[in-house]
């Protein structure tokens, strides 16, 4: 198994707040960092955990019946947790974990092309039996949806000139591999560009693997699923790598936990202010502390922000941030 490194281990399984028989989804298997962790404080609850990826899944299963087998791995994405809660009768969850991107395996395994630092076959699909590829997003989408996908997704600057060299390139021959369309994403950008600090085709990878993987709209897919069936002081945690992701879990829990405008002039008593039935346990989001920081690099850009079902009492209070 290839070193993987559990991003906010530590502050995810503190803020879930785990009873020993509760029922957690970890949406995001991966190497199993979290779902182990929430394994080892459950002894008379179950898992549910959730992942595309098969070898993420086999090698998981492994470590988890270390721990125990009060586990269930769904080889599905995330974003089918409203059909997986009814097809397993799950009546309600106590716990949702959820760590979005790409994990370090997935990487640093050159051959799933994900990656600008490894030459391979673009690919970039968490599940290697969908169809979609990058192949087919770099080499038959038009210019237009090419365009609105590195701007959407990828918040590049230089969208319309990259979409633009990209189908000129490609009415030669396609665009087979990731170093190939690293050199047409250069020769769409001005030298002042290209000697900035970080690689360039950065936002155009990050936008392309939230295309083929359809990360976003799975995203919001599973929040509100995720919300809808929390037991009361159950939580949800996010753990997310770029702004995108965490606009849209800000805008989520908002939507479940701020408390509705009332006209100021007009005088109300505390009981007839409307409550919602959620909290937000994170007012601000969590960051790496400075030790994360130094052993991983891939910390720096995540943000755990959590929701809770119910009023925070004394015991909670304390996790508010």
């Amino acid at each position: 198994m290839m070193k993987h490194y559990s991003v906010l281990l530590g502050e995810s399984i503190e803020y879930l707040d785990i009873k020993e028989d509760g029922i957690y989804i970890d949406g995001t298997l991966g190497r199993a960092g979290h779902s182990s962790e929430i394994l080892k404080r459950i002894p008379n609850g179950h898992l549910y955990a959730f992942d595309k990826d098969e070898t993420a899944i086999t090698e998981s299963t492994k470590r988890l019946l270390e721990i125990g087998d009060n586990f269930t791995i769904i080889h599905k994405g995330f974003e089918e947790l409203e059909q997986v809660i009814e097809e397993y009768k799950i009546p309600a969850i106590d716990g949702l974990l959820l760590d979005i991107g790409v994990s370090s395996p997935q990487f640093d395994d050159g051959e799933r092309g994900f990656s600008y630092r490894y030459d391979a076959r673009l690919d970039m699909r968490m599940d290697q039996s969908q169809s979609l590829s990058a192949y087919e997003v770099v080499n038959t989408y038009s210019f237009h949806d090419l365009m609105h996908i590195f701007r959407d997704y990828g918040e590049e600057p230089f969208s319309k000139q990259i979409a633009r060299k990209i189908e000129q390139a490609r009415m030669d021959k396609p665009i087979e591999t990731t170093f190939e369309l690293v050199d047409v994403i250069k020769s769409a950008l001005p030298s002042k560009v290209l000697n900035k600090k970080g690689h360039p085709a950065k936002k155009v990878f990050q936008a392309l693997r939230i295309e083929v993987n359809n990360e976003l709209h799975a995203l919001e897919q599973v929040l509100e699923t995720g919300i809808q069936h929390l037991n009361d002081q159950g939580r949800v945690c996010v753990i997310t790598f770029h702004s995108l992701e965490d606009r849209i879990v800000k805008k989520i829990f908002q939507k479940y936990a701020k408390p509705e405008k009332t006209d100021k002039r007009i005088p109300l008593m505390p009981d007839e202010v409307k409550q919602k039935p959620y909290t937000l346990i994170t007012r601000k989001p969590i960051v790496a502390n400075e030790e994360e920081l130094d052993e991983n690099h891939r910390s720096h850009s995540a943000k755990l922000r959590v929701l809770g079902k119910g009023r925070l009492n004394h015991e909670n209070c304390k996790k508010e941030s």
